[in-house]
């Protein structure tokens, strides 16, 4: 494999690229309110943005800081009328944010190109049109590598691993033998893609390992955070479908199937053979036990146990997890459990009192 100089690609930080708001209102179809010719450099948060640059509000309890800011304007939703600084009224404030920093050349984008002579390319890796590969990554035999595609130092790329087109590996991502990968796929740095399932077998009282000899497949326009863990399939795959997004540190067992669109949030955890619909949201430390299924658009709170299955739209919370109307009664009664007790208590004292007179 030919190796040549690294080199970075334009793009950057540079924040020389101004417009105005009318013209950022038009790329997000939004409505200005307020001077539609100031001119717009950057974009900062509400508390730390300064003159010239652009804030936005996404949750209305952050409104009354609009009154301190000293950013020049904000993107802010649709039911927001009117404001101390020009605004820009949109339907999402959040997407709107994202397209104007791109807009405003503010968005990293200067991945080397090339492939350094210190990575380790073994014969018979097959790497397409524009790939770049930093120092002191290894790409296995019979690996195939899409076009455009960048893997940072330190990454591992197993034998016979499958990585599409335009995604990003970032520095000590392994992708372990078989793996296969879609396009435009971003893996942040330190995480595991097909580590061994978590399988064994006691067998007079020794832990014996079940071999694992599935795989993984992660399919187009999935994000995975920094240091987390998608272990292979004990047989077949364990699937994360089509534009999901999955946080740091979240954990996901052998033949679990994580439908496209979901969202799972950091220190989430999936144990084996579940299956998760489409749509479905786990929220920051949320467990989920084997062998069940959640359906689509069900949305899992925060440390939430998820022990039976969860049907498709339902919002759960809580250990075992429960309906969250549900859930939200059963902890505001474990609230009041003091003072029920301290009544409980009184009532007791009067009843035991009135047995002593009866007996008298």
């Amino acid at each position: 494999m030919k190796k040549t100089a690294l080199r970075h690609s334009g793009g950057g930080l540079n924040g020389d690229c101004t417009k105005t708001l009318a013209e950022l209102a038009a790329l997000v179809g939004g409505k200005v309110v307020g001077n539609a010719a100031l001119r717009i450099s950057g974009i900062s948060g509400i508390r730390e943005a300064g003159p010239g640059q652009l804030t936005f509000v996404a949750n209305h309890k952050y409104l009354p800081l609009l009154e301190s800011t000293r950013a020049s304007a904000a993107v802010i939703s649709q039911d927001v009328k009117k404001a101390p600084i020009p605004i820009i009224r949109t339907e999402n404030p959040s997407l709107a944010f994202a397209k104007i920093a791109s807009a405003l050349n503010l968005v990293e984008d200067n991945h080397p190109e090339g492939i350094s002579p210190k990575a380790q390319i073994a014969k018979g890796a097959k790497l397409g049109k524009g790939v770049s590969v930093q120092a002191f990554a290894v790409i296995e035999a019979c690996a195939v590598i899409g076009d455009r595609t960048v893997i940072y130092p330190g990454c591992y790329v197993g034998r016979s691993a499958r990585i599409g087109n335009d995604c990003v590996l970032y520095s000590n991502v392994s992708v372990r033998e078989r793996v296969e990968i879609g396009h435009r796929v971003i893996i942040h740095s330190g995480t595991v893609i097909g580590s061994d399932g978590f399988g064994f077998a006691m067998v007079g009282g020794v832990h014996h390992k079940i071999p694992q000899i599935g795989t993984v497949s992660i399919e187009d326009d999935v994000e995975i955070g920094a240091n987390a863990a998608i272990d292979r399939a004990r047989f077949g795959k364990t699937v994360i479908g089509k534009g999901t997004k999955i946080d740091n540190l979240v954990q996901i067992a052998h033949n679990v199937v994580v439908g496209p669109n979901s969202i799972l949030v950091a220190q989430a955890g999936v144990s084996g053979s579940t299956t998760l619909g489409s749509h479905v949201v786990l929220a920051g430390q949320a467990g989920v036990v084997g062998h069940i299924s959640i359906g689509d658009g069900a949305m899992i709170g925060a440390q939430a146990g998820v022990t039976k299955d969860i049907q498709a739209g339902v919002q759960a919370w809580g250990t075992p997890a429960k309906p969250l109307d549900q859930a939200k009664r059963t902890n505001a009664a474990l609230q009041r459990l003091p003072e029920l007790h301290k009544k409980l208590s009184v009532l007791q004292r009067k009843i035991e009192a009135l047995e002593k007179r009866k007996q008298r």
